[in-house]
């Protein structure tokens, strides 16, 4: 429903699309540190597994053959069977779990500031999308149909 358009609102409906396309941008960082927040959390759960600390103790050959020795087992798995005991085994525990920690902290602080880069575009949209329907309202469009109208629409009716 393509009305006479007031002064600014093609500027607005541009702005808001392109907050928009930076909206999807966020959601895209969000769910990649979303992504890296659950694999490394896996690979911790993979260090602290029952299975896991038992290489600390027991036979790793046998274990790493009769569990398969998944990928994320196998810096432990290749640090026991080198020799040198538990002492080597304990470091190698420890460098895991801090691999782990390190990337879990990182993933989480990416999803922090993402989300409040999230949060402050939305307060942006908002205010846009309030001036925006204001000018439709003002020119005579009814509320509904300034509160449903296509931004996408709108901005390119300014190309044209």
């Amino acid at each position: 429903m393509m009305r006479e358009l007031p002064a600014g609102v093609v500027e607005l409906a541009a702005e808001l699309a392109r907050l928009f396309e930076s909206d999807v941008q966020l959601a895209e960082r969000l769910n990649d540190a979303q992504r890296r927040l659950r694999e490394a959390n896996d690979w911790l759960w993979s260090g602290l597994h029952p299975d896991a600390l038992g290489l600390v103790f027991d036979d790793v050959r046998g274990l790493a053959r009769d569990a398969g020795a998944s990928t994320l087992a196998a810096p432990i798995i290749a640090a026991l069977d080198g020799g040198g005991g538990e002492r080597k085994a304990g470091t190698a525990l420890l460098a895991a779990l801090q691999q782990a920690h390190w990337a879990i902290h990182r993933a989480f602080v990416d999803y922090q500031f993402a989300c409040e880069e999230r949060r402050q575009l939305a307060v942006d949209v908002g205010e846009l999308s309030g001036q925006m329907i204001e000018a439709l309202r003002e020119a005579g469009w009814p509320e509904e149909a300034a509160r449903t109208a296509n931004v996408h629409e709108l901005a390119k009716a300014g190309a044209r």
